[in-house]
C-alpha cells in the first residue's frame, strides 16, 4: 500500500515537516545575508504550522494520513491530529513562532553561531511538530530522539562555556537513556498489539505480562524527558542555554513531550497499577521537591526552572491518574502552563538583557522603570499562582475537583497537590518581588530599553492566560473527544472560572494564604532549605558518571590490550563456542547436500590457488608481503565470481580489493616492517586449528541456512522484479530500486564510519583546510606533468606521466559505469570507487598537494551532497503520491535522438557515486595527506 489520506489535503502534514527542514538547512545562509533579521524569515514555518493547526481545529478532528514504505514490516509514515495533538500543535507552533521573533532582538547583530542556532531551533520545532502528530510508535521515537539531539546542540550553543557543555551532555545522557528504555518498551508493545499504530493500540490495548513490562519502560522514557524525579537534575542545569531555548524547549515544548506521551497512552494504560502509581507518586514527589527548591533560588531563571520541574510533576499526577476528570484538568493545566511559563522565561530574558543581571538580590526598582513589563509579569505570575480570573486558576480548580472522589489514595494525592500549590504561590510571589520589587538600601538598577520584538511575545502569552479563561468551558468541550477516551464516566469535572463547587474554591484560597505565609517567611525558609540541603542530585549524577568512567577504564584495560590477533582469536573462539552450543542443545538439523564438484574447469584451478595463497599467508611475517598475499585471495574470489557468471560482483570485489590494498599500504607507513621481536605469538598449530574450525563454522552455518529454507528462494523473483523496474541488470536493480532502502542505509553507515576513522587521525588538529601547492620562487620554468610533484628523492617521472595520461580516462570510465549500471555491468558504487582510484593515482604520483588540485572540493561536501541527492530522490516518490524510494520514470521521444528513458534511479545512483568518491577522498585526506604531514613534522 502506498499513500492513504482519509481527509484530503487536510491530512497531508508532510509538507510542513519538509518546510521546517528546508528552513533549517537555509538558516546559516539567511543569517549571513540578513543578520539577526533572518529570524523573521525562520518564523515562517511555525507560523504556517499554526495556521494549519487553526484550520484543522475549525474544520474538525481527527485528520490522518499514512504512507507505507515497508508494508511487510508494518513500517510507514503515519500522522494523526486529534484534539490532544491539535492542542500540542498550537503550543509548539504558536510559541515557537513567538520565540523566533523574540530571537531577532535578543541576540546582538554580530553574535557568533547565529546561523547554526537558528537552523537547530527551527529543526527542533519541526521535530516537535512531528512528534505530536506521529501515529506510529517507531516514528514517534525518531522525532523524540531528534528533539533530544537538537536540545543538546541548543543547550551547548556557546562552545566556550564549560557549564553549557556539561549541561548539554547531562541532558543528552539522561533523556537518551530514558529514550532507549522507551524504544524497547515500544517494540514490546507493538509486537504484543500486532500493530505500531498508536490510535489502534489506544482503541484496543493489548494485555499480558509483556505489556506490563513495556508500559514500565515507556513510562521511564516519558518521565526522564519531562524531568520527573529521579530524572529532574538535567532541567535546572539546562538553564545554561540562551533564554529563548529555555522558554521554548523547557517550558512549552520538549519537556512537554513526556507529559504528552502520558496523555496519549493514558486512556489505554492509565488504570493498571504499573502505570498509575509510579506516575502519580513520582509526579507528586517532583511537585513538592521542585517547589521547595524554588523557594530559595536567587537566580530568576533557576527559580523558574525548579518551578517548571514542580509544574511538570503536577501534570504527571493529572495525566498519570488515568481518569477522565483528571484528564480534563490536565488539558487545562497543560495549556495554562505553556502560556505563563514561556512568558516568564522570555521576561527573564528581557530583564537580563536590559539590566545585565537576573540575580534577584541585585535587582531593584524595575516596577517603575519598566511598568509595562511589570504588568505582563503580574499577569503571567498570577496565572502560575492560580489566581482568578486567569487560566491557571481554571486548571488548578479542575485539578482539585477531579481528586475529590472520597477514595483514600485520591485524598492523599489531593493533599499533596494542595501542598504543592502552596509552594507554587510562594515561589511565584518570590519571583515577582525579586524581579520588580524595591529593596531598602539598594539603588534602582539602571535599565536600557529593548525592542518591541522582545516585549510583545511575552506580553501576548501573558495576555492569553487572561483572555482565554472566560472561554475555558468551550475549550473543555472541544477537548471532550479526547477526554472521553478515558474509562469511567467521572463525576462531572469541567473547566470553568466558577465550577459551582465550594470545596475547590476553599482549597485554592488555602493555597493562596499558605503561599503568602511562605513569602512572608522567605528568609527563614531560605536558610532552613539551605541547611536541609544535604544531597544534591547534580553531584550524585556526576559522581555516577565518574564512577562509570573509572569502571569503563578498568574494563578496557582488561579487555582491550591493543593486540589485533587477540581480538580476532576471541571473536573466532566465541563463534566456534556458539556453534558447538547450538549443535549440542539445538534441534537436530537435517542436512541435504547436492554436491557438484565444479561446473567449469577454471573453478578448481582458482580454488587450489586460493588455498595455496591462504597457506602461504600463515607463514608470512612481513606486513607488506602479508597484505599483498591477502589481496591475492581477494582477487581470487573475484575470479570465482566471474567464472560463476556474476560479473557485477566480480567487478565490485576487484575494485574494493584494490582500494583496500591502497589503504593498507598507506597505514603500514606508520607501522614497523615486521612483527616485533620478543612479543608473544600464538603458536602456528593453534592458529591453524582455529582457522579450520572457524572456516567449518562459517561453511556449516551457510549449509544449515540453505537447508532451513521453507519458502521459495527470493532469487527466483529477482528477474521479474528487475523487469518491472525497467532494468536488465538484476544486481543494479536490486541495489538502487528493489532494496534501495538498504543501499541508502549502508551508504550512511559507511559515511559515518569513515568520518569516525578520519576524525581519529585528525585528533591532533582542531580544524582542517585543503593544502594548496606552495608558491615557488626562482627562475625554474621547466614544465612538469602534474601541478605538484613529490620531493626530488621520491619523484618517479614515469608515474607522473602515466597519472597525467590516464587520469581523465579513468574518470570517464567511472562515469560510463555509472550510466550503464542499470542495463549492464557497473553502477554508482563501482563508478564511485573507480573515480576514487583515479584520485589515488594522482595522489601517489604527486603527493598531497596534487590531491588538493585534483579534487578541489572537500570530502565532506561530496559525502553530504551524495547523501542529500539520494535522500531527496527517496522523497520524490513520496511527494508524487507513492511510497518513499518509489522510482519515477518516463519515456520520451526526442527529435534527432530518438527514444529516451528517464528515471530517478539515475539520480539515486549518482548520489551513491558522489558519496563513494567522497569517502575515498576522505580516506586519502586522512591516511594519506595527514600522515604525510605528520611524518614531515616528525622528521623535522
Amino acid at each position: 500500500m502506498g499513500y492513504v489520506d482519509h481527509d484530503g489535503c487536510r491530512g497531508n502534514m508532510e509538507p510542513l515537516l519538509i518546510l521546517h527542514a528546508v528552513a533549517a538547512v537555509l538558516a546559516p545562509a539567511l543569517v549571513r545575508r540578513l543578520g539577526r533579521d533572518a529570524f523573521f524569515v525562520l518564523a515562517v514555518p511555525p507560523v504556517c504550522g499554526f495556521a494549519y493547526t487553526l484550520w484543522v481545529a475549525l474544520t474538525g478532528v481527527p485528520v490522518e494520513s499514512h504512507h507505507s514504505f515497508a508494508p511487510a514490516l508494518g513500517l510507514g509514515l503515519s500522522f494523526r491530529a486529534d484534539a490532544l495533538a491539535v492542542l500540542m500543535m498550537s503550543l509548539v507552533t504558536g510559541v515557537g513562532a513567538l520565540v523566533l521573533l523574540y530571537c531577532s532582538r535578543y541576540f546582538a547583530p554580530g553574535d557568533d553561531g547565529l546561523g547554526r542556532f537558528g537552523g537547530v531551533l527551527v529543526a527542533f520545532a519541526g521535530a516537535m511538530f512531528g512528534l505530536v502528530v506521529a501515529d506510529d510508535l517507531l516514528l514517534l521515537y525518531v522525532f523524540w530522539e531528534l528533539t533530544t539531539v537538537c536540545s543538546y546542540l541548543l543547550i551547548g550553543h556557546v562552545p566556550e562555556s564549560r557549564t553549557g557543555r556539561r549541561a548539554a551532555m547531562q541532558a543528552l545522557t539522561v533523556t537518551t537513556s530514558g529514550g532507549l528504555a522507551m524504544l524497547a518498551g515500544m517494540v514490546m508493545l507493538g509486537e504484543a498489539a500486532g500493530t505500531y499504530r498508536i490510535s489502534r493500540i489506544v482503541a484496543d490495548p493489548p494485555a499480558g505480562g509483556m505489556v506490563a513490562a513495556a508500559v514500565v519502560l515507556i513510562l521511564a522514557g516519558a518521565l526522564s524527558k519531562s524531568a520527573i524525579f529521579p530524572f529532574s537534575m538535567w532541567l535546572p542545569a539546562a538553564m545554561a542555554a540562551p533564554t529563548p531555548v529555555s522558554a521554548y524547549l523547557h517550558a512549552a515544548a520538549m519537556v512537554k513531550a513526556g507529559i504528552y506521551l502520558l496523555a496519549r497512552l493514558g486512556p489505554a494504560f492509565g488504570e493498571p497499577a504499573v502505570w498509575r502509581w509510579p506516575a502519580v507518586s513520582l509526579g507528586l514527589l517532583t511537585m513538592l521537591l521542585g517547589g521547595w527548591r524554588a523557594l530559595r533560588e536567587n537566580d530568576l531563571k533557576k527559580l523558574l526552572a525548579y518551578g517548571t520541574v514542580s509544574q511538570l510533576g503536577f501534570l504527571a499526577v493529572l495525566f498519570g491518574a488515568g481518569t477522565r476528570d483528571a484528564a480534563i484538568a490536565g488539558v487545562g493545566m497543560l495549556a495554562a502552563h505553556a502560556l505563563f511559563k514561556a512568558s516568564l522565561f522570555l521576561i527573564v530574558g528581557v530583564v537580563d538583557h536590559s539590566t545585565g543581571t537576573r540575580d534577584l538580590r541585585e535587582l531593584s526598582g524595575l516596577r517603575r522603570s519598566a511598568p509595562w513589563l511589570c504588568a505582563a509579569t503580574v499577569a503571567a505570575t498570577a496565572s502560575m499562582a492560580g489566581i482568578p480570573p486567569f487560566l491557571g486558576f481554571v486548571g488548578k480548580e479542575a485539578a482539585f475537583e477531579s481528586l475529590l472522589t472520597g477514595r483514600l489514595a485520591d485524598t492523599v494525592t489531593l493533599a499533596g497537590v494542595v501542598a504543592g500549590s502552596v509552594l507554587t504561590v510562594g515561589y511565584s510571589a518570590r519571583f515577582l518581588w525579586g524581579a520588580f520589587g524595591s529593596r531598602p538600601g539598594l539603588e534602582p538598577v539602571p535599565v536600557h530599553r529593548t525592542g518591541a520584538a522582545m516585549f510583545l511575545p511575552p506580553a501576548l502569552l501573558a495576555a492569553l492566560g487572561l483572555l482565554a479563561a472566560p472561554f475555558s468551558g468551550r475549550y473543555g468541550q472541544a477537548m471532550e473527544s479526547y477526554t472521553r477516551t478515558f474509562p469511567g464516566p467521572g463525576h462531572g469535572t469541567h473547566l470553568a472560572l466558577w465550577t459551582a463547587s465550594p470545596v475547590p474554591l476553599l482549597l485554592s484560597a488555602a493555597a493562596l494564604a499558605g503561599g503568602a505565609l511562605l513569602f512572608v517567611a522567605r528568609e527563614p525558609l531560605s536558610r532552613a532549605g539551605a541547611a536541609l540541603h544535604v544531597i544534591d542530585s547534580g553531584r550524585i549524577y556526576w559522581a555516577l558518571v565518574r564512577g562509570l568512567e573509572r569502571l569503563s577504564l578498568q574494563l578496557t584495560g582488561v579487555t582491550q590490550r591493543g593486540s589485533l590477533p587477540d581480538y580476532l582469536m576471541i571473536a573466532f573462539v566465541t563463534a566456534a563456542g556458539v556453534a558447538v552450543f547450538s549443535l549440542l542443545y539445538g534441534p537436530t538439523a537435517r542436512i541435504r547436500l547436492d554436491v557438484v564438484p565444479w561446473e567449469r574447469a577454471e573453478q578448481p584451478v582458482i580454488g587450489i590457488l586460493l588455498i595455496a595463497t591462504a597457506i602461504i599467508a600463515l607463514r608470512v611475517r612481513a606486513h607488506i608481503v602479508l597484505v599483498l598475499v591477502a589481496g591475492l585471495t581477494g582477487y581470487g574470489t573475484a575470479l570465482l565470481f566471474l567464472v560463476h557468471g556474476s560479473p557485477d560482483l566480480a567487478l565490485t570485489q576487484f575494485l574494493v580489493e584494490t582500494l583496500s590494498l591502497v589503504v593498507f599500504v598507506l597505514v603500514l607507513r606508520r607501522l614497523p616492517a615486521g612483527s616485533k621481536e620478543g612479543r608473544f605469538r600464538i603458536p602456528f598449530g593453534v592458529r591453524l586449528v582455529l582457522g579450520l574450525v572457524s572456516g567449518a563454522v562459517a561453511a556449516g552455518a551457510g549449509i544449515l541456512a540453505v537447508n532451513a529454507r521453507q519458502a521459495v528462494p527470493v532469487g527466483t523473483l529477482m528477474a521479474a522484479a528487475a523487469e518491472e523496474a525497467g532494468a536488465s541488470n538484476v544486481v543494479s536493480a536490486l541495489l538502487v530500486d528493489i532494496r534501495a532502502w538498504d543501499t541508502m542505509g549502508e551508504s550512511s553507515v559507511l559515511a559515518v564510519l569513515i568520518l569516525g576513522v578520519t576524525g581519529l587521525v585528525f585528533l591532533r588538529r582542531r580544524t582542517y583546510s585543503m593544502e594548496r601547492p606552495p608558491e615557488t620562487e626562482g627562475t625554474d620554468t621547466r614544465t612538469t606533468w602534474l601541478a605538484a610533484t613529490l620531493p626530488a628523492g621520491q619523484r618517479a617521472v614515469i608515474v607522473e606521466v602515466v597519472a597525467r595520461l590516464i587520469f581523465h580516462t579513468v574518470v570517464l570510465i567511472s562515469v560510463f559505469l555509472l550510466f550503464t549500471g542499470h542495463s549492464s555491468v557497473g553502477g554508482g558504487f563501482a563508478g564511485g570507487i573507480v573515480a576514487g582510484l583515479a584520485l589515488v593515482i594522482r595522489y601517489l604520483a604527486g603527493g598531497r598537494y596534487e590531491l588538493a588540485v585534483a579534487a578541489p572540493v572537500t570530502a565532506g561536501v561530496l559525502i553530504g551532497l551524495g547523501l542529500l541527492l539520494s535522500t531527496t530522490t527517496a522523497f520524490w516518490g513520496l511527494l508524487f503520491g507513492g511510497a518513499p524510494l518509489d522510482m519515477l520514470s518516463a519515456d520520451l521521444t526526442v527529435p534527432l535522438v530518438g527514444g529516451l528513458h528517464l528515471s530517478t534511479v539515475l539520480l539515486f545512483d549518482l548520489g551513491v557515486y558522489i558519496t563513494v568518491a567522497g569517502m575515498v577522498q576522505d580516506i586519502l585526506r586522512s591516511l594519506g595527506t595527514e600522515l604525510d604531514r605528520q611524518i614531515e613534522e616528525e622528521a623535522g
